[in-house]
């Protein structure tokens, strides 16, 4: 999954691709390199990140996923966590939600319901502005699996099918280093509840904690990450650096092929 941020405030490329030319080649860009799905958001979740309204996401989205949809050949998904956001999204030619949020916000659930595509429920605590400032689990693995457990039974009581439910742990959403390492270090306990598990860490701060580099200088670290959540059942990698995270994931499975 190739990460195509149309906003001004993302914490790795914030205001590259807000320009609807500079996002199409972004994206034509991400799809030669290999990527699978592309997924356009409108609003940053970084830590401290300020919130927009949902007219200024719709805004944001709508033209760039509506050019996508018209010139290139690879599914759309939307980052939001706005009902009215998913639903001109996917009216634009998203066929995918994908929700930090976990389809919590107001008549989300009931949207993207009614939408009838596949829907990624992420972890969060707390919420973007305030998450990391100091979250705190008792048992990291065993609440966020629950959580995420909840509102995929959630999802499919209101009649989202299992199959179309994709889990996501949320990592650095209100997460310690030490949470985040120890839920990729357990993500098998995660992906055998029988979801697919998409994994973002692509860039993300617990690599530069762990390296002492900056959002720039993370490429390595977040290819060491991309094979770890691959070697734990992840179903999808979420990232910025297409070609080179493909380059892992040929060897692995050439030598997972041999296995």
């Amino acid at each position: 999954m190739g990460i195509l941020n149309v906003t001004p405030d993302s914490f790795s490329d914030g205001g590259r691709f807000d320009r609807l030319d500079d996002a199409l080649r972004h994206a034509e860009r991400m799809v030669a390199e290999g990527a699978d799905i592309l997924d356009i958001g409108g609003e940053s979740t970084r830590p401290g990140a300020q919130a927009v309204s949902e007219l200024e996401e719709i805004d944001r989205v709508v033209p760039v996923i509506e050019a996508i949809a018209s010139r290139i050949d690879v599914p759309v998904s939307v980052d939001t966590s706005k009902a009215g956001v998913m639903q001109a999204a996917v009216k634009a030619g998203a066929c995918m939600i994908n929700d930090v949020n976990a389809l919590r916000g107001e008549a989300a659930l009931e949207v993207a319901a009614s939408l009838d595509v596949p829907v990624c429920l992420m972890h969060m605590q707390g919420e973007p502005r305030t998450m990391q400032k100091d979250p705190r689990y008792d048992d990291v693995v065993t609440e966020v699996g629950d959580f995420l457990l909840r509102r995929a039974a959630a999802c499919e009581a209101i009649g989202i099918p299992h199959a179309k439910i994709v889990l996501d742990p949320g990592f650095g959403f209100g997460k310690t280093l030490a949470h985040n390492l120890s839920l990729l270090r357990e993500l098998p306990a995660l992906v055998e509840h029988g979801y697919p598990v998409l994994v973002g860490i692509s860039r993300k701060s617990m690599l530069g904690m762990i390296t002492g580099r900056e959002v720039g200088e993370r490429l390595a670290g977040s290819l060491a990450v991309a094979l770890l959540a691959l070697q734990g059942g992840a179903a999808i990698l979420r990232v910025h650096d297409v070609a080179e995270t493909l380059d892992v994931v040929k060897i692995w499975q050439a030598v997972s092929a041999d296995s």
